[in-house]
């Protein structure tokens, strides 16, 4: 089977997020997995190129003031466009940072995944309240399940 990319955008603007973003690219770069290659951009860093490059694209981000963290919002806005038409259908998977309940976060990012037409391969993991050390292992489980489908041809 040919290498397939996966992409992980990440706002990692604290250590807990930062664990979070650690544990995306060690659960996606697993041993078990063996024709993916893991590539991890900050938002305001990630580009067209590199969503146009990948075969799946696993989203983190953070509640801010219930709503997604503007830097990715920023990414959004830059990649819409450009990759709108030549990516359709990839899949794509989102963990929240949540202090509350995740849920205008979730929405807001739903609707621009819906609008560029991307499959989602999971429902979007809300890691919400105070921090808990299970949050980085959920996190790395969601990882660890993109990578092995891309790994499978199964997405």
């Amino acid at each position: 089977m040919p290498e397939r990319h996966l992409l992980i955008v990440a706002h990692a603007p604290s250590e807990n997020t930062r664990l979070l973003r650690d544990a995306a690219v060690r659960g996606a770069s697993a041993d078990t997995i063996e024709n993916v290659q893991v590539r991890c951009v900050a938002p305001l860093e990630a580009t067209p190129e590199d969503v146009l490059q990948a075969d799946g694209i696993l989203l983190g981000t953070t509640e801010n003031l219930g709503y997604m963290s503007g830097a990715l919002k920023d990414f959004f806005d830059r990649c819409y466009y450009p990759v709108l038409e030549k990516k359709q259908g990839l899949p794509c998977a989102l963990y929240i940072r949540a202090g509350h309940d995740g849920t205008g976060t979730r929405r807001a990012v739903e609707t621009i995944v819906t609008g560029l037409r991307w499959t989602w391969v999971q429902d979007p993991l809300v890691l919400r309240g105070e921090w808990q050390p299970g949050f980085v292992g959920s996190v790395e489980e969601l990882a660890l399940y993109m990578a092995a489908g891309l790994d499978a041809g199964i997405f």
